[in-house]
């Protein structure tokens, strides 16, 4: 399990610059956009995991003969593919912006 409760706070450089529009450092509003974030992210990796989790059981049901739908599972494992293909994309550009962050000269 990837632990997204990382203190990225200790590693930003301390700055007296103020940027029009851009709230402080001190006023809490940047950690809570981030906590924000995290916490959207950790929802949508649950609601795909359950996605991923009803597929497999639908399966099953179907391999086992419980249930004869087929297109309710085809339905079922084309929406967890999807959901996890978006994951995979959403990764991966919030890996590209880290790594052009972390580039970026001061």
């Amino acid at each position: 399990m990837i632990n997204l409760n990382a203190n990225v706070g200790s590693i930003l450089p301390k700055t007296n610059v103020d940027f029009p529009g851009m709230p402080k450092v001190g006023d809490g509003q940047q950690k809570s956009g981030f906590t924000d974030t995290i916490k959207a992210v950790e929802k949508y990796i649950s609601k795909v995991d359950d996605l991923q989790q009803s597929s497999n059981a639908s399966v099953k049901d179907l391999l086992s003969g419980k249930s004869e739908d087929i297109a309710s599972v085809v339905s079922a494992v084309a929406k967890a593919d999807m959901s996890f293909k978006l994951l995979v994309g959403v990764r991966n550009k919030l890996i590209e912006a880290y790594k052009q962050t972390m580039n970026m000269s001061v």
